[in-house]
């Protein structure tokens, strides 16, 4: 362990297979939460599309999903540039063309803030669960949710997906951004209609003061990305939705045709609630690595160190600046941290170097368009050992709402 350490401290590129991951089914036994959870969230997502649909035309039918797809020609780049023969396929679950907000943070995001307006049009007899939720797009109830205030701490991309539907649906908004957010993000916000709250500091700073902003309000709701249980199971829906893409691309996933997972990882919601979500359905088949850029490796230090949510990059001398801005998180959730310590297969972490040359290399290859944290995955492939039936899936995080000009920036470095 001290050597990996020092590797981490060193910003040194690194792999890791968990030694403590223990069988799916008992970890899952101890957890608070259960696929029943996961279907009652995707329930609630399907009572809202309705909603979502006369909002956002551009979803189909009001469901806001993603593209599956085979990346042939990433494949043979990476084999060429890594002299590494991949035997297995590789995908992308590709969350950068999510509608709304163009990145994971879509899932989770979204559908808290769904939740929590459908916490109040219930309990003040203003729908039913067997009504349209169309109605709430009424201007009677959008004036009513007006009254209701929204909060988040965010880098980036989870203050996009809550602060357009939020603002979209009624409600006041503010994001609360860390330095390393990008402006446009910020621009983008503030044209939305939500209000954006800017720190010189990081992520940490933002969601202290976000949560501290809510305290002693009634009508207020602060969406905790380090612990908030709707946020995960939000992003753990996908694992429903990535099930039917491999039955529709006639995928088997079984002992003998392992499921191969890279999820770009920050506090740890979104990858942890995914990881979640897919343990529960495809059992130890799958295997969920975490992926992190070296100057930001919170939930792989945590996880070497067990001190998970005690700890903080900085106490290591790791700066947290990195290209990939939503995954600059100095300290990991303490919720995801404790369930993955014997639940994910492993993780490996690159540098910012690398993410911009694979993120430039899936755009010239299979001309998909993506941020650089979103490129974290795609590097998995030639880590490990693989078979023929091995089935590899990059979870591509975010990238679409990047204005040309900013990607066009990005792809020059």
């Amino acid at each position: 362990m001290r050597e990996m350490i020092e590797n981490i401290t060193a910003l040194q590129p690194m792999t890791w297979k968990n030694p403590k991951k223990k069988q799916a089914v008992k970890v899952l036994e101890g957890f608070s939460l259960k696929r029943e959870d996961i279907e009652d969230a995707e329930r609630r997502l399907l009572r809202f599309a309705p909603l979502i649909y006369k909002y956002f035309p551009e979803t189909v039918d009001g469901i806001i999903e993603s593209p599956f797809q085979e990346l042939p020609e990433m494949k043979k780049s990476l084999e060429k540039d890594y002299s590494k023969k991949i035997k297995g396929k590789l995908y992308g679950k590709c969350d950068n063309q999510l509608k709304i907000a163009g990145s994971i943070k879509a899932r989770g995001g979204i559908y808290e803030v769904l939740k929590f307006a459908e916490t109040i049009a219930l309990e003040n007899h203003w729908i039913t669960l067997e009504d349209n939720y169309a109605v709430l797009g009424e201007e009677k109830y959008r004036s009513q949710f007006a009254q209701y205030k929204i909060a988040v701490g965010s880098t980036g991309n989870l203050g996009l997906s809550i602060g357009i539907i939020s603002a979209t649906l009624g409600f006041e908004v503010t994001v609360h951004m860390s330095r390393d957010a990008k402006s446009w993000k910020k621009d983008l916000l503030r044209k939305k209609g939500a209000k954006v709250v800017e720190y010189n500091e990081d992520y940490g700073k933002a969601v202290e003061e976000g949560r501290k902003a809510c305290l002693g309000d009634e009508k207020a709701h602060f969406i905790d990305d380090e612990n908030s249980k709707d946020l995960f199971l939000g992003y753990s829906v996908a694992a429903l939705r990535l099930k039917k893409d491999l039955e529709r691309n006639k995928i088997r996933v079984n002992e003998k045709h392992p499921l191969r997972v890279y999820l770009p990882c920050g506090v740890g919601g979104a990858p942890g609630g995914i990881a979640f979500g897919l343990k529960t359905i495809f059992k130890d088949a799958v295997q969920c690595y975490y992926v992190e850029p070296t100057h930001a490796p919170c939930m792989l230090l945590g996880l070497i160190t067990g001190k998970k949510e005690q700890l903080h990059i900085k106490d290591y001398g790791i700066d947290n600046i990195t290209e990939a801005d939503g995954l600059a998180v100095g300290r990991p959730s303490k919720m995801v941290s404790d369930l993955s310590e014997t639940l994910i297969d492993g993780g490996y972490t690159l540098e910012d170097e690398t993410l911009l040359r694979l993120m430039k290399m899936i755009y010239s290859s299979e001309k998909i368009k993506i941020e650089p944290s979103a490129a974290a995955g795609l590097l998995g492939p030639v880590l490990w050992k693989d078979t023929k039936e091995t089935t590899h899936i990059a979870w591509l995080t975010g990238g679409d709402l990047i204005p040309e000009e900013a990607f066009q920036k990005l792809l020059d470095q």
